[in-house]
């Protein structure tokens, strides 16, 4: 009895999909693989349900289910009811760690409005085979879960002097530096920036931290502003997530 009224709650939410593909009216959509099986299997989807869709282009859909097949759900795009939004320009840099507390990671990202996430490798980093198409589907799934409407850019993993080297003159790399022995936090450091300053990356370190030889590297780059997260060191998960709502707090 219980089983079935949660199916029923669930059913009755706001489903949504997001679509690699620019998203018109009376467009027919072919639902497939893990959101297939999510629509069919998971939330019990049936003929004419709605479905709401967006592609991170023109904004949100709704869309009528139009068969239930064994490969495949049919949509039908009726009308747009959100049109897109300007995502904050917050970018994440961050080395990357476990698959569980990564894949963490990104949602949380993903919810907070970045826009872009690039894994970094650097000396001490643990884990180097990086699956960006992986990564990407965590994105998706916490844009759609959490109402965003696009996905933030997910780029090849680079290593750390290459970064720096290339690194934009008009964007802060805000460097949570474990090292800083200054108790002044990091939104009261930055905060001399708000006015000048709208285009930031958080930079988020190995679990073993940077060699003496790639800290003094990060420093000398006249783009980093090292701050600190407080006197407990952090996991990565959880310095992703309090970096990047400070920075929200800072620009909004």
């Amino acid at each position: 009895m219980l089983k079935k009224k949660y199916i029923k709650m669930i059913k009755k939410s706001k489903t949504r999909i997001f679509l690699e593909k620019t998203i018109s009216p009376n467009l027919m959509v072919y639902i497939k693989k893990k959101q297939h099986h999510y629509l069919k299997n998971v939330l019990r989807i049936k003929i004419n349900d709605q479905i709401n869709v967006f592609d991170g282009i023109s904004g949100e859909w709704e869309s009528n289910v139009l068969s239930i097949n064994r490969d495949n759900t049919v949509l039908q795009v009726k009308k747009k009811i959100k049109e897109i939004e300007k995502t904050e320009d917050i970018w994440l840099i961050f080395s990357p760690i476990k698959k569980h507390r990564m894949s963490l990671s990104i949602q949380k990202a993903t919810e907070l409005g970045v826009s872009k996430i690039i894994p970094c490798i650097s000396e001490y980093t643990n884990l180097r085979n990086i699956n960006i198409a992986s990564l990407k589907e965590n994105s998706v799934e916490a844009a759609e879960q959490s109402e965003r409407l696009d996905i933030p850019t997910i780029e090849q993993a680079i290593d750390l002097k290459d970064l720096l080297s290339e690194w934009p003159n008009d964007r802060k790399l805000i460097f949570c530096d474990e090292r800083k022995e200054s108790s002044e936090l990091m939104y009261k450091t930055l905060l001399p920036l708000k006015k000048n300053i709208n285009k930031f990356a958080v930079f988020i370190g190995p679990e073993g931290g940077f060699s003496d030889t790639e800290h003094k590297l990060i420093l000398n780059n006249s783009n980093v502003v090292a701050v600190s997260l407080g006197k407990r060191l952090l996991r990565s998960d959880t310095a992703i997530t309090v970096s990047l709502f400070c920075i929200q707090e800072l620009i909004s």
